[in-house]
């Protein structure tokens, strides 16, 4: 069976209760998803105390809590993945900028990378804010952008492959 049939299939066992095919497929996906947490983390702030590891580990501990999924592919569970990894972010973001900590009082810094990384946060809680918008009003739309932004698609389509050659 072909890798991506495999783990298509894996996840079909999954959404049936079955536990070990979750545990099978965990390696299956691993580097994939863990490219995916690199590529999000290289938009944090430098210094950042999340790695792309713990990344990844805390968006299998919230898959795993995720009950009554019903994958249909590979693709689908990418993009739950990539959904999941963004809520992971958004709430950390989120709690950086809490009146919990420091009382409400920001950070000033003094090095131009620390003030684009603190841009960043605050880009993604808008970001954040704006998919929340546009899926009210279109949910379709917001998926597209956000399959873009942090499930790593781009625009580019498959060109259809043609067998047949004129003049032959």
């Amino acid at each position: 069976m072909p890798p991506g049939q495999e783990v298509t299939a894996l996840l079909r066992a999954w959404s049936e209760g079955d536990e070990d095919a979750r545990d099978a497929l965990v390696p299956m996906v691993y580097a994939e998803l863990h490219r995916l947490a690199r590529l999000y983390m290289s938009r944090e702030r430098p210094g950042q105390t999340l790695q792309p590891t713990a990344l990844v580990h805390e968006a299998y501990l919230r898959l795993v809590d995720i009950r009554r999924v019903r994958w249909e592919d590979r693709a689908h569970f990418f993009a739950v993945s990539a959904r999941v990894m963004r809520r992971v972010l958004v709430d950390i973001a989120r709690s950086r900028g809490s009146l919990k900590r420091a009382g409400g009082l920001r950070r000033v810094a003094f090095d131009e990378q620390m003030v684009t990384a603190n841009e960043w946060s605050a880009s993604l809680l808008a970001l954040d804010d704006a998919l929340r918008e546009l899926a009210q009003r279109d949910l379709r739309k917001s998926q597209v952008v956000e399959l873009r932004f942090f499930g790593g698609l781009t625009s580019k389509r498959r060109q259809p492959r043609c067998t047949y050659q004129h003049g032959r």
